[in-house]
């Protein structure tokens, strides 16, 4: 009879809110992004973006990191037809599916921060979908961040993560 009480007790403690009791996540905490050193154009990996634009883009693998708090940073270089190119040093969460700008280098191969970086939405675009590529084929296949600097070296050198569904 006392084994019930004590496990009446207990059961009346009980919150009644399950997703509470057992949810042990912390806010998520952005860690500070540090700048890499300016790429290598000839080091630069491409990746095929779209047949309906002229540009070339391409990552720096030196670049790429996966933070403890689950942000793939990496450098991405824009090479217009006409030869100009944007580089460009950014972040990807996964869980989320957003990106944000970090800095923005220059042609004497120097960098700017970004004063305005916020994270935005990764969203299908046309011509210019660089992030929607690098976020199913390469860096968040099936929305999962990858495991390791490697992983992503290796899908950007294949042309895709193994692990990425085409439809």
């Amino acid at each position: 009879m006392l084994l019930l009480a004590s496990q009446l007790a207990t059961a009346a403690e009980w919150s009644g809110n399950w997703e509470n009791d057992f949810d042990d996540e912390k806010p998520w905490v952005e860690l500070q992004a540090k700048i890499p050193p300016y790429p290598v154009m000839e080091e630069a990996i491409p990746f095929f973006v779209s047949a309906s634009t002229d540009n070339k883009f391409f990552i720096d693998p030196k670049s790429i990191s996966v933070g403890a708090d689950d942000v793939v940073r990496y450098t991405l270089l824009v090479k217009s037809a006409e030869g100009a190119l944007n580089v460009s040093y950014e972040g990807m969460r996964c869980s989320t599916g957003e990106f944000k700008l970090y800095a923005f280098g220059h042609s004497d191969k120097t960098w700017s921060r970004n004063r305005y970086a916020k994270w935005s939405p990764i969203v299908y675009k046309d011509l210019n979908r660089q992030h929607h590529m690098l976020y199913d084929d390469f860096f968040c296949p099936g929305g999962i961040i990858i495991k390791d600097t490697r992983e992503a070296i290796s899908a950007l050198k294949r042309g895709i993560n193994p692990r990425a569904e085409r439809e």
